[in-house]
């Protein structure tokens, strides 16, 4: 009898089996999926580009705990993330900071703008645009009623389904009104693409004598027993959603081939104001594949719907943090069964920080 069942074969699933086959016991990882890496799935195409499966994923982390562990499976490049954004006809970069404010005013507006900034805040500092409203200044009311209608009002409304005054603050906070002339979407240490794609780093955790993998297996069609059994799928879903299901917003990506190198001029294109769809990615960027076409990617955002899509976001309102806290009780009276991840822990989880959560967990029981 294998001793230990993994239930999700992405990056939370992967590290949590890589370390118990490293301390001398057996794995079975399963996934409903086809494929392993879960959404971090990456593959290469007929044109010799490799496409991110689930929309962009940009490796970054401060972690020094994550990212010892992650390079022991792969190299990585040194992309640094940005993120251009069209607001009134014009690209520019996100989150709005000092350079965007030349971008989009007449440069004596935002030499005044840039002044009464660098006044009222510290350099670097990043402001969530909740707070950033409450200005007294005119010219910094201005700004803030600018920003909020053109980088974050319609762009929440597009992906989250409500406006930015009614999500919680962690969602509005991650793209922040940053006080500097940085352009970087993430500024961490460590960031880059891993050389051979996301689904090769994964492949290579995986690959352990003691680790053994069911792609196409759902769990509930399992028989046998297992000691411990390491949940990385929706807890409600777990518990056959006694309590009901938890919300999640969904995505697609409409895949589009175009004849000539780039579409556009950066890996991510945000739309805040314009069309259906949120963001448009360009994959050839991120390991700058080389290829006389060029493959897109237009995401439209979507709630979830049991059987129809993905699970991708965890809606942080805090009526569905006290369902899932109902579920978290009735895990607690379960002694062998663990749950991680986005969907197990319902929050939202970089890669970094889903390894990391496998990695605490792994210390937790090993005390």
């Amino acid at each position: 009898m294998t001793k230990n069942l993994v239930v999700g074969a992405g990056f939370s699933g992967a590290v949590i089996a890589r370390l118990l086959a490293d301390s001398g016991e057996e794995v079975l990882v399963i996934d409903k999926k086809e494929h392993i890496a879960g959404n971090s799935y990456d593959y290469t195409d007929e044109n010799g580009i490799k496409i991110h499966k689930y929309g962009s994923h940009i490796f970054h982390t401060n972690n020094e705990k994550v990212w010892d562990f992650i390079k022991n499976f792969t190299d990585f490049n040194t992309y640094m993330h940005k993120v251009v954004a069209v607001i009134d006809g014009i690209e520019t970069t996100i989150p709005f900071n000092i350079n965007t404010l030349y971008d989009v005013f007449p440069e004596s507006l935002a030499r005044r703008l840039e002044e009464k900034l660098l006044k009222a805040f510290e350099y670097n500092k990043k402001v969530p645009i909740l707070e950033f409203q409450k200005q007294a200044d005119n010219d910094l009311k201005f700004l803030a009623n600018y920003v909020y209608e053109k980088v974050f009002l319609h762009y929440t409304n597009k992906q989250w389904g409500n406006s930015p005054d009614e999500v919680d603050s962690a969602v509005t906070a991650r793209v922040p009104v940053y006080i500097s002339c940085d352009d970087r979407y993430f500024q961490d240490k460590y960031q880059g693409i891993p050389t051979g794609g996301y689904t090769k780093v994964v492949e290579r955790i995986l690959r352990h004598p003691n680790i053994s993998i069911k792609l196409n297996t759902d769990y509930k069609d399992l028989s046998g027993k297992f000691d411990r059994i390491f949940y990385t799928g929706s807890i409600d879903e777990f518990f056959e959603y006694k309590y009901g299901e938890l919300p999640y917003r969904s995505v697609y990506f409409k895949l589009e081939t175009h004849n000539h190198e780039h579409y556009q001029s950066n890996a991510v294109v945000n739309y805040p104001c314009n069309y259906d769809f949120t963001r448009i990615h360009e994959y050839k960027y991120y390991l700058n594949d080389i290829s006389s076409k060029t493959v897109i990617a237009k995401e439209y955002s979507e709630f979830f719907e049991n059987g129809k899509n993905e699970r991708y976001y965890p809606i942080p309102k805090d009526e569905n943090t006290a369902l899932y806290n109902k579920y978290l009780e009735e895990a607690k009276k379960l002694s062998n069964v663990y749950f991680l991840g986005r969907l197990g822990d319902y929050k939202y989880y970089n890669m970094d920080q889903a390894i990391g959560r496998a990695i605490e967990l792994f210390e937790e029981i090993n005390k």
